[in-house]
């Protein structure tokens, strides 16, 4: 006979049906269960056709009031796209013969848009559909170097502009610098040119975005930058890479902090060069690493944060931010979004103030566009246009450009829909009413927490994990919300909280996304939880007592220096070192079978490289054998030895 595992549980109660499944699960017994509904039934990804040959590298987007989306392309192209949400869009070439235009904004009746060297002010003064007046609002520094991108304008509140400026990157791309002003900076730019160095500390902030008349961006993991997040943007702030800080001499300059301070505070017994260069990396990794927020006790000008990204997981990219129009995607109202260029994803944001700083959660929310995404705008309909590229840093999508739309069905989901942090724990508000038996087992839910360190090497891996014991939840009469007593929380960790268990009470379905992570800036004030009412069921502590009842304690085995050495040479499987990899941040730019931002593992197992070899390659890579990719490997000292080798043997038990 066969019950589905609602039915079962409705039977027999859910202690007694993970009872079941734990001792009996080799036995003829089966539970039959719908699959859960995934991203694709709820937001569709549409194409939106352009002209055969038209090469739409987008690198800015900007819907006019009348609903004609405009494009710009790296190539430095402009299209007026009319009817973009049809099924026969018109694209229409407004300018042509632009510097990567990498941005756009509309005011008063032009178009402003952000070349590689400077703002210009477009118009079609003779209205026959084409831009006549080209008009340099501000022009800044040029170094000649290849990555000095240039990314905005993004339109104030006072009708004045932001921009932001890339490093540039030298040989070692991964220790960029500032080799003119005011790369690495935020400018504010009024109409008559005027300009205000607004912000340093700026890496690759491709993300820059006003949202509710506030600036916000996002930045890509580098050195100095641990992992992606998004950042407000206050005048005067350090976003955190030192190499701006050499114009904080300026005149006009809204900081202070010099390099040499910054310096001297943060590492003080590592040697650095001019441009905050390491002289010896392995310093950094063998140094005891110091987190952000540790940093800032000495250096205030430091902002943290508001919400990481973890790399490889919500991008390895990030780019523009836009917050969900009152009138699109349900229940996500108000929220935002938040694309990635390397994993071809939007993210989900909910943001609160706590203490009056902004913070919150972030999920995935939907993959699988077909190239990599740098540029968002809402469209008429409320549909989400998605502008496309990966050129000289590939994507997950395979394709090198385009233009998507991502529409919703209006069929809610099951999903988190926010995360509020508590005085003692977290409340958690879904989209759909939980199954409360399900909902009031603490084994449903899981917490740990981590952070990333602060440090001029590439990147970071997670580091000082530790769990967060769950003590009790409560949920609320509608079941649309559930509150967790959570031991050990910590300040400024993210807070992985993962409900593999949690199921609908309508279908018994999964949530769609069962992983979100909050950055706890700030633990609120005010009254813990009372005991009253809350649930201390945790089931899996009575399947573990249930299913090692009758166990024995083994003896230790014979041999155990050859059984530990024979372990050292095994050859793991994908799934054993699947963790690793994402550990390392590895799968951010690898996959196992087929090319990405690098080399695909069953090519680098062509080479034929010994275990050796490849440790030392993962430690300290050789650009120079891979001379068609453009993006060369940094340096990765911090990952482990052991999970090096272990990294390496799988690899190369790909050539077989």
């Amino acid at each position: 006979m066969k019950y589905t595992l609602k039915q079962m549980i409705n039977r027999t109660g859910l202690f007694t049906t993970l009872i079941v499944g734990a001792l009996l699960s080799n036995t003829q017994y089966t539970f039959a269960q719908a699959e859960s509904p995934k991203e694709d039934d709820f937001f569709k990804i549409m194409k939106v056709p352009a002209p055969e040959g038209t090469i739409l590298e987008v690198g800015g987007l900007c819907t006019l009031p009348n609903g004609t989306l405009a494009v710009t392309t790296r190539r430095g192209d402009i299209f007026m796209v009319e009817n973009p949400t049809g099924q026969h869009p018109y694209f229409r070439k407004f300018a042509s013969g632009l510097h990567e235009v990498l941005g756009a904004a509309w005011k008063d009746g032009a178009l402003y848009v952000v070349q590689r060297g400077e703002l210009t002010k477009l118009q079609d003064t003779n209205m026959d559909g084409k831009a006549d007046v080209f008009e340099t609002i501000y022009a800044w520094p040029l170094s000649g170097n290849y990555h000095e991108y240039s990314f905005g304008p993004k339109l104030a509140p006072d009708g004045s502009f932001f921009v932001t400026l890339n490093l540039g990157f030298p040989d070692d791309w991964w220790h960029p610098r500032s080799f003119v002003p005011y790369r690495g900076w935020a400018l504010n730019i009024k109409e008559d040119g005027t300009v205000t160095p607004w912000a340093a500390g700026f890496r690759s902030p491709c993300g820059i975005s006003m949202i509710d008349g506030e600036l916000w961006y996002s930045d890509n993991q580098g050195d100095w930058v641990g992992s992606g997040s998004i950042m407000k943007i206050e005048k005067g702030a350090f976003m955190g890479h030192p190499s701006s800080l050499v114009w904080t001499s300026l005149p006009n300059s809204p900081l202070k902090l010099t390099p040499e301070q910054f310096f001297a505070k943060n590492n003080p017994r590592i040697e650095f060069d001019k441009d905050g260069r390491p002289f010896k990396p392995q310093d950094i990794v063998n140094e005891k690493f110091r987190t952000e927020f540790e940093v800032k006790k000495e250096i205030p000008e430091l902002t943290l944060p508001t919400v990481w990204l973890p790399h490889g997981i919500l991008g390895i990219s990030n780019s523009e931010i836009v917050k969900i129009p009152e009138d699109a995607f349900g229940p996500f109202a108000g929220q935002l979004l938040v694309c990635d260029q390397g994993q071809s994803m939007v993210d989900r944001i909910f943001l609160e103030k706590v203490n009056g700083q902004y913070q919150g959660a972030a999920w995935a929310f939907r993959s699988g566009f077909q190239s990599g995404i740098v540029r968002l705008a809402w469209l008429p309909d409320g549909s989400l246009a998605a502008g496309e590229t990966n050129r000289g840093w590939g994507s997950a999508g395979e394709a090198t450009m385009g233009l998507q739309r991502l529409v919703w069905n209006n069929k809610v989901p099951f999903e988190m829909r926010a995360i509020r942090a508590m005085p003692d724990g977290f409340e958690i508000e879904f989209t759909k009413p939980v199954d409360k038996k399900v909902a009031e087992d603490i084994a449903s839910y899981s917490v740990e927490s981590y952070i990333y360190k602060y440090q001029a090497v590439y990147g970071s891996p997670p580091v000082n994990t530790e769990k967060c014991p769950i003590v009790g939840v409560k949920v609320s009469e509608d079941g649309l919300k559930a509150r967790l007593i959570v031991n050990n929380l910590r300040r400024y960790y993210i807070h992985t909280i993962t409900l593999d268990g949690m199921r609908d009470k309508e279908n018994y379905f999964n949530l769609v996304h069962p992983t979100a992570y909050y950055t706890l800036n700030n633990i609120p004030e005010g009254q813990k939880l009372s005991m009253v009412g809350v649930s201390t069921l945790n089931s899996a502590k009575m399947v573990k007592t249930a299913t090692t009842a009758d166990g024995k304690k083994g003896a230790l085995a014979k041999g155990a220096g050859a059984k530990a050495l024979a372990m050292a040479n095994a050859v793991p499987t994908y799934d054993e070192v699947k963790p690793l990899l994402l550990k390392n941040t590895c799968l951010s730019c690898h996959n196992a079978n087929k090319r990405q931002v690098g080399p695909a593992y069953v090519d680098v197992a062509k080479k034929k490289y010994s275990v050796n070899e490849l440790v030392q390659l993962i430690h300290n890579p050789k650009p120079e054998h891979w001379p068609d990719y453009s993006t060369p490997m940094p340096p990765m000292p911090q990952v482990p030895k052991d999970e090096a080798r272990k990294i390496a043997l799988w690899i190369k038990s790909l050539a077989k």
